[in-house]
């Protein structure tokens, strides 16, 4: 029997293992420090058009961002980014539910005819959330306006005319280009909470409401946009993106993620050319990425930030049943090397302490995105679950398979499941859990010296440790009998 020998050089077979590390492989160098972190600044892009106040932003993920969550996140100087796991229509009622919530000037308020019945006036306060309907003619000339101050004391009026209940006389009205602080002062000295504003002819062209006014002197750091909270949304890379994304817009969306698992792929270049081709008054963020030539090519063709992150979530099993992924310290380098100077790097993922926030900066990244550690709050979708004696709120991997199941397309039309389903810890409000996290960024950035996110991602130095020098760093050697917020683990 013949055999055949066949000589190859080992080194064209054999490839280098290349070192990456994750958060718990490295900490910042301490650094010289003029600054005390209650001065440093926090501010930084979350794309190449948006400013954020705070360097985070929330999950688009069916247990983690609704309305509600999107709503405080902006407030609080981040950014929410909806769940698209749902139909445009309703992902767009989100939409404007959020840029509702607070406007320096409302130019299409909700409004109803004086012959309606008081019971829509209900229905419509209920659904949108809102305390007083202008009531306006055909031609959309203001003839009252019905507050919840005057259904108060009826109860069983549902089938009346609102023009029979409504505030008609003596109505209190402001001029176009009235300015909100303007409007506070006509609201208190007339002891009213909302001013419509109309032209010459009584047409009604605005609202101020005194509640916005007093939401703004509330929240200074707030992300707004032409006085309205600032909202992102996800799109896919496949089936109904570009409808969803032409919707999202019209309701008010500022910015549009692609989100998918592998964002260096055909699909979402292609869905990222043709929604560039339609931006103008919209950021595009493409991800989730993990490589220097992915971040390159979505800086090529167009991407107004990226989104990195690959495997790293709390939730994800991508790694372990696809045996692809980088650890997300290099991730976040090796997409930094790759993009444009004015295009931000988003770190999605493995945030499991407010130092990952400093760390994830100190490797590149402008802002951060949380899924988890937003999951428990008050504000994130799903009810409480009494499990053990301790509260808890659902939460699951937009690649499981209760996901996949309900269609989601993120990981492929035919994917096995790539996250599992679970539960977090309850964590009450939101904005707790925010000002933790804000607070160890700003310790952090005190520790390092730096006064600002830019110095923090420019001047800081990053060190590999040993797995027994992360070990040194937690708690060790004694049991824990109340835990801080900012320090929750499994014991």
């Amino acid at each position: 029997m013949r055999t055949l020998t066949i000589i190859v050089d080992r080194e064209t077979l054999v490839k280098p293992i290349i070192d990456a590390y994750a958060y718990d492989d490295v900490l910042v160098m301490p650094g010289f420090s003029s600054v005390m972190p209650t001065d440093v600044s926090i501010a930084t892009k979350f794309s190449r058009n948006i400013i954020l106040g705070a360097p985070l932003s929330s999950s688009p993920m069916d247990t983690v961002t609704y309305q509600e969550l999107a709503i405080q996140m902006a407030l609080l100087g981040g950014i929410g980014i909806l769940d698209r796991n749902m139909s445009i229509d309703k992902q767009c009622d989100h939409v404007r539910s959020v840029k509702r919530y607070m406007s320096a000037i409302l130019t299409d308020p909700y409004t109803l005819r004086p012959n309606d019945k008081v019971a829509d006036a209900r229905k419509l306060m209920r659904e949108k959330v809102i305390s007083g309907i202008p009531i306006t003619d055909n031609n959309g000339r203001l003839v009252g306006i019905i507050t919840k101050h005057d259904l108060k004391f009826d109860n069983n009026n549902n089938f009346a005319a609102i023009k029979d209940v409504m505030t008609k006389d003596h109505l209190i009205t402001a001029p176009i280009g009235t300015t909100p602080e303007q409007a506070q002062q006509i609201c208190h000295a007339a002891r009213i909470e909302k001013l419509p504003l109309v032209d010459s002819d009584n047409i009604l062209k605005g609202l101020i409401t005194l509640k916005d006014t007093e939401k703004k002197n509330m929240f200074p750091h707030a992300t707004l946009s032409r006085g309205q909270l600032r909202v992102g949304a996800a799109v896919g890379a496949i089936r109904d993106y570009h409808e969803r994304a032409t919707d999202l817009i019209a309701a008010g969306a500022d910015a549009i993620i692609i989100d998918s698992a592998h964002g260096h792929s055909a699909n979402v270049i292609n869905a990222l050319v043709a929604l560039k081709k339609m931006s103008g008054m919209f950021d595009v963020i493409v991800g989730n990425i993990a490589t220097t030539d992915a971040a390159r090519m979505l800086c090529k063709h167009g991407a107004d930030a990226v989104k990195v992150g690959m495997g790293p979530a709390s939730i994800c099993t991508t790694r372990v049943v696809t045996g692809v992924g980088v650890p997300q310290i290099s991730a976040i380098r090796w997409a930094v090397e790759g993009v444009d100077d004015e295009i931000p790097v988003i770190a999605d993922g493995g945030i499991s302490f407010s130092g990952d926030i400093t760390k994830a900066i100190a490797a590149g990244a402008s802002s951060v995105m949380i899924g988890s550690l937003f999951a428990g709050t008050d504000e994130s979708p799903g009810e409480k679950i009494l499990y053990g004696g301790r509260a808890y709120k659902s939460y699951h991997g937009m690649g499981s398979e209760i996901v996949l199941q309900n269609g989601g397309d993120r990981y492929g039309s035919k994917a096995v499941p790539e996250g599992i389903e679970g539960m977090v810890p309850y964590k009450g409000p939101l904005a707790l859990v925010f000002e933790q996290l804000i607070g160890g960024l700003r310790q952090g950035m005190g520790y390092a010296g730096c006064a600002s996110i830019e110095e923090l991602r420019k001047n800081s130095e990053l060190l590999h440790i040993s797995n027994a020098g992360n070990r040194e760093g937690h708690v060790h050697g004694v049991a824990i009998t109340k835990q801080p917020p900012n320090y929750q683990i499994e014991q």
